[in-house]
């Protein structure tokens, strides 16, 4: 076979620069090519033909150099100012499809390092139009671009299917959250295990009982770490704050609970703490971590970004310790929560932060409860829609579901069996999605290595 020659995109093609505004486009039946995959639409059309859209501005905004994706769009459409139209002169000597294939899959290769400027990064149509690619004859250039078209329609239909079982593997999870707090997961334990009237691990209403009186039962004792044993003082202030919470009214109550079971609130077993107001301007390189809600999210802490704060006194009723639950109070996070099951180094929490610490129950019980779609849900309808937050008296006055003590360490059990099961899941879905993708994109590097080599 003799060698395909390289030949220059403004050998071959006209490059037209987009003309339609796309914060100010009026929608309307025509395609609007703009920087993201998905189109937005038009009243007007700038073009019928068929044409590749490359982006002339950064996909990562200020000063860095990258291109997410290069469009192919046929018929009428219009093309947004921030983007060009590369129309092949003559279609019978180059495909459309071929060229926006070819330069999407080397575009970090051919486009990106032609991209210019320290903070607004562009690429320039007259720097585009000397990029070189191979140009095998028309018949081939068809043939590969309708493979290349087959191929990604099926990687389509693969990350549909994927994100399909992805969100049947979340509502799995919640569903399980959700019965565990309802007492369906442990119906048959029930069974085995009747109510002990006066004893509180197998009778929710002693345990409570003992809640109020700032009584620590036996059996949760050795579960306790020593430095979260609620002290006389601490005992006091509990009996104080549960005077002044108001009985669970019936329209407070979102389900039925079993026999043995009682209604509380959050408050009652727990202690909520808002974070320090840490300035900002007073970080140090060494210190106390700070942990702010871009520091956490449900699996753990985020490592990117930390910031500390000198430790003092005035700190340390903000520290967190092992067991603790954070949670968002503000922002589009709100309710977002994380366990503590260990802690490495000392942290404290800013004020867009709660702190809750549990005193008097199983504190893995609670962490299933604040994730509960009841719990979110509460929390939600809660949020003051003039700041897009939630209050600590809306925490500490949140109802929910109490268990006798062995009951919530069975629901916690089977909660973190189930949960295992649902993560072995979700990473089979996630491998066959990347084994999916590694297809798909071994079979147009191939393809498309073949015609770079025969030039």
């Amino acid at each position: 076979m003799s060698a395909w020659k390289k030949v220059k995109i403004g050998d071959l093609c006209k490059i037209v620069k987009g003309a339609t505004g796309i914060a100010s486009a009026e929608p309307g039946e025509y395609p609007l090519v703009v920087t993201a995959e998905e189109r937005k639409t038009c009243s007007t059309y700038q073009f019928d033909c068929e044409a590749v859209c490359i982006p002339l501005v950064s996909s990562s905004g200020h000063g860095k150099k990258s291109l997410k994706n290069v469009h192919y769009q046929s018929g009428k459409f219009a093309l947004g100012t921030i983007l060009c139209a590369v129309i092949p002169s003559n279609p019978d000597e180059l495909d459309a499809r071929y060229l926006h294939q070819y330069l999407q899959f080397y575009k970090d290769t051919l486009l990106v390092p032609l991209m210019k400027g320290a903070a607004n990064v562009s690429l320039s149509m007259k720097d585009i139009a000397t990029v070189e690619f191979p140009l095998p004859p028309i018949e081939k250039q068809r043939e590969l671009a309708t493979l290349f078209v087959n191929a990604t329609e099926k990687q389509k239909l693969f990350a549909a299917e994927f994100q399909k079982q992805t969100e049947y593997a979340k509502l799995l999870r919640q569903n399980i959250l959700q019965q565990a707090i309802e007492g369906k997961l442990t119906a048959d334990w029930r069974k085995q295990n009747p109510v002990q009237k006066g004893n509180p691990d197998y009778d929710a209403e002693a345990l409570f009982e003992k809640i109020q009186k700032g009584e620590v039962s036996p059996s949760l004792q050795p579960d306790k770490p020593s430095s979260a044993t609620p002290s006389a003082g601490s005992n006091a202030a509990r009996n104080a704050r549960s005077k002044t919470l108001a009985p669970i009214t019936d329209e407070e109550k979102p389900f039925e609970i079993p026999e043995g079971w009682e209604w509380v609130r959050l408050g009652n077993v727990s202690r909520i703490n808002g974070g320090y107001s840490f300035k900002s301007t007073e970080y140090t390189e060494k210190g106390i971590r700070v942990i702010r809600i871009s520091d956490f999210n449900e699996n753990g802490f985020v490592n990117s970004k930390i910031v500390r704060y000198k430790d003092s006194d005035a700190i340390k009723p903000y520290h967190l310790e092992e067991k603790n639950i954070l949670m968002a109070l503000t922002g589009g996070t709100v309710g977002k929560s994380f366990f503590v099951s260990s802690l490495d180094e000392s942290m404290a929490v800013n004020q867009r932060v709660a702190t809750i610490k549990i005193d008097y129950i199983k504190p893995e019980y609670v962490n299933i409860l604040v994730k509960s779609l009841t719990a979110q849900k509460i929390i939600q309808e809660a949020k003051h829609s003039s700041n897009d937050n939630i209050s600590l008296p809306d925490l500490t006055g949140m109802p929910f579901s109490l268990p006798p003590l062995k009951e919530q360490e069975e629901i916690v059990n089977k909660v973190e069996t189930l949960l295992a099961k649902v993560a072995t899941l979700e990473n089979q879905i996630q491998e066959r999605k990347t084994l999916s993708e590694k297809l798909i994109f071994g079979i147009m590097k191939e393809n498309l290595e073949a015609v770079k080599n025969d030039t």
